[in-house]
């Protein structure tokens, strides 16, 4: 009689196993889906503070002033036609960080300082807005820095908006990719 339980049992359970599909089941939730998180960082590349040599006289689309040029290996074409370049300007001290272009009265007139983005380099041009064929110094005690933010998903496919880094302030910046300024 033992063994016609045990049999019993064991077929029972072989039915129950056989005769189930997985529609059979209750639709489980495996919880709420969660907000979209930030993009990520790791892609993003950055220079130390960097001096140049002093700005030397060059003409750019007719407008006269100086520059000078740091590398930036990592700047490629894809970074150029997809991505963001940000530069930035200090002084030689650390503070007073301004963001790039930068405009200004110096030497009594107001000038502008850009930078200028090619492949794995960086020009940095001043020019007086009056373009009267004088130069408000650029000098080598002048640091500055980049940040290359890889190109991502286009803004018209994306689920939110595509910040504008380069309203963005430098701390804010540095805050949002974890950059020690």
């Amino acid at each position: 009689m033992k063994t016609f339980k045990t049999i019993f049992t064991i077929l029972l359970i072989a039915v129950t196993i056989i005769s189930c599909s997985g529609d059979d089941g209750t639709d489980g939730s495996n919880g709420i889906d969660g907000a979209q998180g930030e993009t990520g960082t790791a892609n993003v590349i950055y220079s130390a503070w960097i001096s140049a040599p002093a700005g030397t006289p060059e003409t750019i689309d007719g407008t006269s002033g100086l520059s000078t040029s740091i590398a930036a290996p990592q700047l490629t074409a894809d970074i150029m036609a997809k991505g963001t370049v940000l530069a930035y300007m200090s002084f030689g001290s650390g503070t007073n960080i301004y963001t790039l272009p930068y405009t200004s009265t110096a030497g009594g007139s107001t000038n502008t300082i850009t930078a200028i983005a090619s492949l794995k380099s960086i020009k940095f041009f001043r020019f007086k807005h009056a373009n009267d064929g004088t130069t408000v110094a650029l000098p080598s005690t002048l640091n500055w820095r980049y940040i290359l933010i890889p190109g991502g998903t286009q803004a018209a496919t994306s689920k939110t908006a595509q910040l504008d880094y380069s309203k963005m302030s430098y701390e804010e910046v540095c805050a949002r990719f974890n950059i020690q300024p």
